[in-house]
């Protein structure tokens, strides 16, 4: 049966791998490819372009905006790219924020209300073709571990990273300042890169629907810090 997935993306970021087949490449031609991807029967949703006026919005007139796109949606993948955020503007002031959010609240509509959405964070390859201004392979050489620099992203993805209730970790002693590695899922919104989720994506997506029927044991975020 296929499955109904919103896309939180940034329309116009040029800061990406180029798709030979196009002139210009931007965020928006990876959307193109995830269609291409994913089975036919799945329906996509796409996020706001750029040019749509997020400043005179009230949180309301958001929500109502948002509502049908991501009210009968049960996944949202956020491709984060290395050009995703306006050094010009608040968060509060940008669609992806939004996006996700409203994704993360639950949503009533004619009396019937729905969970919040999954979230997989899909990293799309900068112009260079790297990864590491977020996830950075074996980090450490002695236990292999991945690391996320949540620095990087908005704040709303950034506090549903490593914030499981009952975290389990990994000893190793290699970690400047004693930094403890985690293990199983310590994410509600799970991150990968764009390579890995092409290579198998039903599973990255049954993932994040898995920890999405287990959204107690996370302390979630929903509004916007």
């Amino acid at each position: 049966m296929g499955r109904k997935i919103f896309i939180s993306y940034k329309y116009g970021d040029e800061r990406v791998e180029s798709l030979r087949y196009v002139g210009t490449t931007t965020a928006r031609h990876y959307v193109d490819k995830l269609q291409e991807i994913l089975d036919e029967e799945d329906h996509i949703n796409k996020g706001e372009q750029d040019g749509t006026d997020l400043s005179a919005f009230k949180d309301s007139t958001i929500e109502s905006s948002l509502r049908e796109k991501i009210y009968d949606s049960s996944l949202t993948i956020v491709l984060v790219s290395r050009g995703m955020k306006s050094i010009f503007d608040s968060e509060a002031d940008q669609w992806m924020p939004w996006e996700i959010s409203y994704s993360l609240r639950e949503k009533t509509r004619d009396g019937r209300t729905a969970k919040p959405n999954g979230i997989l964070v899909v990293t799309l390859p900068d112009e260079h073709g790297d990864y590491d201004f977020f996830i950075e392979d074996e980090s450490c050489k002695a236990c292999k571990c991945r690391s996320l620099d949540t620095n990087f992203l908005f704040k709303i993805l950034a506090l549903n990273m490593f914030n499981v209730k009952a975290p389990n970790y990994v000893d190793c002693n290699n970690h400047a300042g004693g930094s403890k590695v985690y293990s199983g899922n310590s994410s509600y919104i799970h991150s990968v890169k764009w390579s890995d989720f092409t290579a198998d994506p039903n599973k990255y997506i049954d993932l994040a629907l898995a920890i999405r029927d287990d959204i107690d044991s996370y302390s979630i975020t929903k509004q916007i810090p």
